[in-house]
């Protein structure tokens, strides 16, 4: 069993190199019109250099799985702006896009809460589905559309756990197809557990990203060992492995929060049961700590017994 570690958006070692610049709206609106693109395109410039230097970080130490920053293109969904942040940048993108077809990168986004498909208002759909849209021009910009995903979570329940799943496959049905095609589920850990999301993901063939700390945040009745093989079985027609997420909890009291670094003794009991199915499998580590946690996790699983490290991110058991 192989098993690929990566991270989330800034490698922290690296100085002053955060993909995620912004530009509030506010702040667009308070510059003089002629200067306002001008700002939208330097702070574009920056986070497309910033990523430019994160993934030669990512190729110098072996890292092949990586979720890019949702917040690269500020302003890119809001109504008053939604500008073309493609074209002007078209060598960066290819440029990027090369780095990543050239080491065989498994990139991806993750939109935020806001982006999500249970809502009651018709608003709230349309705008998850103009920032699933956006993400997916950044995929299709940096070439990864093959491999790379968009994971959103299903959303809230709205008082009624049934009808906003029925609601949830219904407002799905208005996504373009091109977009679900690129489309993950991850379980949450207050409304919908591992159970909820994967029958959702059965229901609409969409490979679900199991996220073991939201499932010990929000475990319902579910017996993890019954349904890991089905979570896993969901990524069968896609061309990658299946994708887990792994963080742990800051305290007893504060559960739900991410701890800096990733605790080996809180996830080696999922480690044991993946174990059991011999089903090679990627890690996205979602720690505070981001890359330092990814290479101290590493290094400790590398100390168990039977796990042997086979590259600076990936570890064979």
């Amino acid at each position: 069993m192989k098993i690929r570690f990566g991270y989330v958006a800034n490698a922290l070692d690296l100085w002053d190199s955060s993909p995620s610049k912004s530009l509030t709206f506010t702040r667009y609106s308070a510059l003089p019109k002629e200067e306002r693109m001008e700002k939208l395109k330097s702070v574009t410039a920056q986070n497309l250099q910033h990523t430019k230097r994160i993934l030669h970080y990512n190729i110098a130490h072996e890292i092949e799985l990586y979720r890019l920053s949702s917040s690269l293109v500020p302003l890119a969904t809001h109504p008053d702006v939604m500008w073309d942040f493609v074209t002007p940048f078209k060598k960066e993108w290819d440029e990027l896009a090369q780095m990543i077809k050239q080491n065989k990168m498994r990139v991806s986004f993750h939109p935020n809460q806001f982006t999500l498909f249970t809502s009651t208002r018709e608003e709230v759909t349309e705008n998850a589905i103009l920032d699933m849209e956006f993400h997916y021009k950044m995929l299709k910009s940096l070439n990864a559309l093959d491999k790379g995903v968009l994971n959103i979570h299903i959303g809230g329940a709205y008082g009624d756990k049934e009808k906003s799943l029925i609601r949830f496959h219904q407002n799905l049905k208005k996504l373009p197809a091109e977009f679900k095609k690129q489309m993950t589920l991850e379980n949450d850990d207050k409304t919908y557990d591992v159970k909820e999301t994967l029958l959702a993901c059965e229901k609409e063939n969409i490979p679900m990203v199991l996220d073991y700390h939201h499932h010990m945040a929000n475990p319902g009745d579910v017996e993890l060992p019954h349904y890991l093989e089905r979570i896993f079985n969901t990524w069968n027609d896609r061309p990658t492995v299946p994708k887990v997420h792994i963080s742990s909890p800051k305290s007893e009291k504060a559960f739900r929060p991410h701890a800096d670094f990733v605790s080996l003794e809180f996830i080696m009991p999922f480690l044991k049961m993946a174990k059991e199915l011999d089903q090679d499998f990627d890690i996205m580590i979602e720690a505070k700590q981001k890359n330092l946690a990814m290479r101290k996790l590493i290094e400790d699983i590398s100390s168990v017994r039977g796990i042997k490290r086979i590259s600076s991110s990936a570890v064979e058991w």
